[in-house]
């Protein structure tokens, strides 16, 4: 716990606390009013961190809400923040530019050729959601999207990279004007919407892969529990009837109307035990921004010349010399995770293979960056992912459509 000890230390010293250590794992905080209001101490109080913390503290730990009570004190703090990262010396170049693009680039129907290389700075943007799933469990956890706003690539390696090394810089550095001039303009609201939206799906999803398969085992064993159980006490139930079937008299025909009120009953409570069960199992996400990090940082920068057929197009790629590494090329249809490019042939959009795959409906192979609606053959509608972002903060949808029970009675003919 000596991390969690060391942010609530940092946190309640912004806020004007007066904190000191107290051994094995506790603090001893004098807290301001403001302090006191928002999370219900007095004005001296004792935390514990572990399970040796000093008797009559107040324990501190992930579980509970502790978490969130110290967001809320945080704020809006620390939502969002740039930073410039400087290495000590000049940046080196590459020795061979040439042999670094044939790690980077996988141009199956077109060819490339290098033009020329510069050196700049560009703005990298470091997103972190955090999702929430509730079902009959509950799983959360983070989600990490990364943006070089200069070229439009992802760049999930070189931003995990870039993460590791910020604490061995002591000093945050605030952008300087000549290098944010350089990196230029950031994306706006419509274009970073549209960025963020498919990455977010795939990646909740795959997050939760595991969650949704072990959530439907546990679906599939108690609906087939229920069912066996009320299938046992209706087949029982039409057993008698089937023996009253043959035999006349009043008791016989109220023992008949018993029974069969016992079948209907049976229903009634076997259709009730699957409402809680869908009930019980729905699943709901939830979608939180956390943090947006813009990195400041230098790159030298590969122009390559992309040739499809009679036509040719300028692009632009970057590599990141703090991490030693290049980008992939920015992808205009589909998510850009992968190494592989298509190049379509009216406009030479950069698009990966789902982008160029055929129509299902009349086998025709298009561009999904040119015609992005519709297919221009038939005019077949273009899949949808994820429903839109509700607001740039937070997002709740439903990730699979709530589970459906196939079986069910057939009322008996008494």
């Amino acid at each position: 716990m000596g991390e969690l000890r060391d942010f609530v230390a940092e946190v309640l010293e912004r806020r004007g606390a007066a904190v000191e250590a107290v051994e094995p794992d506790g603090l001893e905080v004098l807290a301001p009013k403001p302090v006191r209001d928002a999370l219900g101490w007095p004005e001296l109080a004792l935390l514990g961190f572990s399970a040796q913390h000093p008797n009559q503290g107040i324990p501190i730990g992930l579980e509970g809400d502790w978490l969130d009570r110290f967001g809320a004190l945080l704020g809006e703090q620390g939502r969002w923040s740039e930073r410039q990262m400087t290495p000590s010396g000049r940046p080196s170049a590459p020795g061979d530019p040439e042999r670094v693009l044939e790690h980077a680039l996988d141009l199956p129907n077109a060819v490339w050729r290098f033009h020329r290389m510069t050196e700049t700075f560009t703005r990298c943007l470091l997103l972190t959601f955090r999702y929430t799933a509730l079902s009959d469990e509950k799983r959360e956890g983070l989600i990490r999207l990364n943006f070089n706003l200069g070229t439009g690539a992802v760049i999930d390696e070189i931003a995990a990279r870039l993460r590791h090394l910020l604490p061995q810089e002591a000093d945050w550095q605030a952008p300087d004007p000549e290098v944010r001039a350089l990196a230029g303009p950031g994306w706006d609201g419509a274009l970073l919407q549209s960025r963020v939206q498919p990455l977010l799906d795939t990646q909740v999803k795959s997050e939760l892969e595991t969650f949704l398969r072990a959530m439907r085992r546990r679906l599939e064993r108690d609906r087939n529990r229920v069912h066996g159980y009320h299938d046992d006490l209706r087949r029982l139930a039409l057993k008698r009837l089937a023996t009253l079937a043959g035999i006349a008299g009043e008791k016989a025909a109220a023992d008949c109307r018993r029974e069969t009120l016992r079948v209907a009953a049976i229903e009634r409570e076997y259709r009730a035990k699957l409402d809680d069960l869908r009930h019980n199992y729905a699943l709901r996400v939830t979608l939180d921004w956390v943090q947006a990090l813009e990195l400041y940082v230098p790159v030298h920068r590969f122009e390559v010349v992309i040739k499809r057929r009679k036509g040719e197009r300028l692009v632009r790629l970057d590599w990141h010399p703090l991490v030693r590494l290049i980008e992939l090329l920015p992808c205009e249809a589909g998510l850009g995770l992968d190494r592989v490019r298509f190049v379509c042939d009216d406009k030479l959009h950069l698009i990966e293979p789902a982008g160029q795959a055929p129509c299902p409906s009349c086998g025709k192979a298009f561009c999904r960056a040119c015609h992005p609606a519709a297919c221009p053959r038939c005019g077949a509608a273009v899949r949808v992912g994820m429903p839109a972002l509700n607001s740039p903060r937070c997002a709740t949808f439903p990730l699979v459509p709530p589970p459906t029970f196939g079986r069910s009675f057939t009322p008996p003919d008494c």
